[in-house]
């Protein structure tokens, strides 16, 4: 190559150093979804009061995944929690995020900000609909540590809660249909009219309704089947509402230990004369009317029957809720208990006056064991719609009489319009005036019975009016002497435990009592163990005692003289 002379080199320099180059700027990146701050703190959505204070108003909040539930079938949604909570403890830090997993796929873990309008659906603070979930890395919140009683869950509502104290399995009515256990602190609630001492608001704020996180009805796969009275441990989940009522939803499996286990038979009873009281449960011999739809819920229904009353193994039983058809439903019991234990152990009596109810009173008892004085008497007053069966015995060997009274007051539902049967808010429910009035007519019925036993399904629970009318008219309740309180209950209602079924003892007879028991065969087992077929797992079921019924029996022992 030829080189330029030094004049043009310079030159050449010299206009180098005047050239000017056109830069094209780089093109900004274009701004993400997480890019878009949230515009309120989840503590703001919840404001310090029961309502949303931003209702109607669309927010954008920041928070971590505690809990999953999108699916159709559970409960639409998740919940976020602020891992940077204010300093407010009025203010709940969780939320719930109405948002299917069609609009976008959550987990557990993921931080998130969420996009929605406030919203207090049927009381529970939530952002409905979702517009927007943007996935923005991963985050952790902690189980805040908390403890029951409590009195006002609104403050954690959406939270993540751990328990670590020991709960008491309550409820269980809804286990098998949705999936609800219901646990409380101190152990076992007992209903307010049942004993003293008792504050409905302090059961409310010990209690605590464990959920499944569903939405469906008999869903494929059950919370543990439990028996009220057991314990649950380690119950950690976030709470969410709905139906009125604060529901945890479990986000690990909680542990629950027997701590209520089944007693494979009564208490025993000491004595030469044992009397139980039993209601049935609607037992029909009737298909499609009460208690069993089909044949084979009849069979399973008088199973489960004869296995309780073998249990019980008492020579005269009072029996309530059995088909008003005569002696038909009463014999096939019979009969059916004595395929089991032997020809002629037990006979039937013929009720004089059953009344026109559905239902009827009964008793069946044991001919080798004991003797009726008498014929079956019983009552016209009107004021028993299901008239009162009773029988005089004495021992086969002779000696003194005693006498069975067997009732069923009337029930604390179908509440009328008006008048003094209405519910009085006193606790005591519907129709207590006309329970009141039926032990008044019971008192007259038995001050002339040799050794008269006044029992059966009551309808009132033992501190309620119509107890302290037995009572003050000189009858003793044999579970209020013989049994411990923790143990005296024969049905639970609502998670609360109490007595509606009664044993009371004339003067007379009284000293005759050695003892009495209570067989928690049936209101401590949940109702998804019971011969229905039309909700029930088929697996489940056996053809024991267990929830053969809703109530538990009564046993009570005698001690009479004969020779």
């Amino acid at each position: 190559m030829r080189a330029l002379p030094r004049t043009t080199c310079a030159a050449f320099a010299a206009a180098a150093l005047t050239v000017t180059f056109a830069v094209t700027p780089a093109a900004a990146a274009p701004a993400g979804p997480c890019d878009t701050p949230p515009d309120r703190q989840i503590a703001e959505v919840q404001g310090s009061g029961d309502a949303t204070p931003l209702a109607g108003q669309t927010v954008r909040v920041e928070g971590v995944v505690t809990g999953d539930f999108q699916r159709g079938d559970q409960l639409s949604g998740f919940f976020l929690q602020d891992p940077t909570p204010d300093s407010d403890p009025a203010t709940s830090d969780g939320l719930f995020a109405f948002a299917r997993d069609t609009l976008k796929d959550v987990k557990v873990g993921d931080r998130v900000l969420v996009t929605g309008r406030a919203t207090e659906f049927n009381g529970w603070t939530e952002l409905s609909p979702v517009t927007a979930v943007d996935v923005c890395g991963t985050g952790s919140v902690a189980p805040r540590n908390y403890r029951l009683p409590s009195d006002r869950l609104e403050a954690v509502e959406n939270v993540l809660l751990t328990f670590h104290q020991a709960l008491t399995v309550g409820d269980h009515f809804n286990l098998g249909r949705f999936g609800e256990v219901s646990v409380s602190s101190g152990g076992r609630l007992f209903q307010p009219t049942d004993r003293p001492g008792v504050d409905p608001a302090a059961n409310q704020r010990r209690s605590l309704l464990i959920d499944d996180g569903s939405t469906r009805q008999n869903p494929a796969t059950l919370p543990p089947i439990v028996r009220a009275g057991d314990t649950a441990v380690g119950v950690t989940g976030v709470l969410g509402y709905g139906f009125d009522r604060y529901r945890l939803q479990p986000t690990k499996p909680i542990k629950y230990l027997a701590t209520n286990p089944r007693p494979p038979r009564p208490f025993p009873v000491v004595g030469n004369v044992k009397v139980a009281s039993f209601n049935t449960l609607n037992w029909f011999t009737t298909l499609g009317s009460r208690g069993a739809t089909d044949a084979a819920e009849q069979q399973r229904q008088l199973a489960k029957l004869v296995a309780a009353l073998k249990g019980v193994n008492a020579d005269a039983v009072g029996l309530m809720e059995v088909e008003n058809n005569g002696q038909t439903a009463l014999q096939a019991l019979v009969d059916a208990v004595n395929a089991e234990v032997g020809a002629g152990t037990y006979a039937a009596l013929s009720h004089p006056f059953p009344g026109t109810d559905a239902i009827q009173v009964g008793i069946i008892y044991k001919p080798g064991k004991l003797t009726p004085v008498g014929a079956a008497r019983s009552s016209q007053d009107p004021v028993f719609s299901r008239p009162p069966l009773i029988q005089s015995f004495r021992r086969k060997s002779g000696g003194q009489p005693f006498t069975m009274v067997v009732n069923h007051l009337k029930s604390k539902g179908s509440c009328p319009a008006g008048g003094p049967d209405t519910d009085q808010g006193d606790g005591q429910g519907c129709w207590n005036a006309t329970r009141v009035q039926q032990t008044q007519a019971l008192l007259g019925l038995v001050k002339d019975l040799p050794g008269p036993l006044v029992l059966g399904d009551l309808n009132a629970y033992s501190e309620e009016d119509p107890i302290d009318t037995l009572e003050a008219g000189g009858m003793t309740s044999l579970t209020k002497r013989f049994v411990p309180a923790r143990q005296r209950y024969s049905y639970l209602f609502d998670g609360l435990a109490g007595e509606l079924d009664h044993m009371f003892a004339g003067k007379q007879l009284l000293k005759r009592v050695t003892s009495a028991t209570i067989w928690h065969i049936n209101a401590d087992e949940p109702r998804v163990l019971d011969y229905d077929t039309e909700f029930n797992p088929p697996g489940l079921y056996r053809p024991d005692a267990y929830r053969s019924s809703d109530h538990d029996p009564l046993v009570v022992g005698l001690s009479l003289p004969g020779r």
